[in-house]
């Protein structure tokens, strides 16, 4: 599962970069000044590494992915034991009659549909919080591109992951300016709670006063 949260994550973030020069058809080549097209580019790995808000929510993601897993794991290893406790007073007629045979087999397959249809939501609820995640993680990006480029200017931003950039030289690379303004725009869930819990705190002592 974590595999597939991370490359899940790295799509979207491509995608996120890219739409930022998805008008590059419709952006003139700037010949007067002898400058050309503006371009930077975005390491996504490192992004993806050292961008707090992608690291916090990889670590949740990773929390719920293993507690699905355990769970699964436990119901799974329930219904094997009743499997091979079925099997074996059925070898041993331990069963006083058949009705009871099939009571138990009836049980026992109720079983197996309940664990599949567990599995199936845990499923779906970790694909739901990762498009969860992926939209926020475009909107964070997008939003701070858009204000970034107020002063830089640039015509088309790429992201770099893997070989989909083949040669691109440092001085387009803007990842830790992007890493750096994310950061300092990032404001934990949890810190935020605890700072709106003690300013309705601070609010509270001053109006006893």
């Amino acid at each position: 599962m974590k595999k597939y949260i991370l490359s899940a994550l790295t799509i979207a973030l491509m995608a996120s970069c890219n739409n930022q020069g998805s008008k590059m058809d419709e952006q003139p080549v700037a010949t007067g000044s002898g400058e050309g097209m503006k371009i930077a580019y975005v390491e996504v790995d490192s992004l993806m590494t050292q961008y707090d808000f992608a690291k916090d929510y990889s670590v949740t993601l990773q929390k719920k992915s293993n507690n699905a897993r355990n769970t699964l794991t436990q119901k799974g290893n329930a219904l094997q034991a009743a499997v091979n406790n079925f099997q074996q007073k059925l070898n041993n007629n331990g069963f006083q009659s058949r009705e009871q045979a099939a009571s138990v087999q009836a049980a026992i397959e109720r079983q197996q549909r309940d664990l599949q249809e567990l599995q199936a939501r845990l499923e779906n609820e970790l694909a739901s919080e990762t498009a969860k995640f992926n939209e926020a993680l475009r909107d964070s990006l997008q939003n701070f591109l858009k204000l970034y480029n107020k002063d830089k200017h640039f015509d088309l931003i790429l992201s770099k992951a893997g070989d989909n950039i083949l040669l691109a030289e440092k001085r387009y690379d803007i990842t830790m300016d992007v890493i750096n303004g994310l950061n300092k725009h990032y404001k934990p869930a949890a810190k935020t709670a605890a700072t709106e819990e003690k300013a309705a705190d601070d609010k509270k002592a001053e109006e006893k006063k």
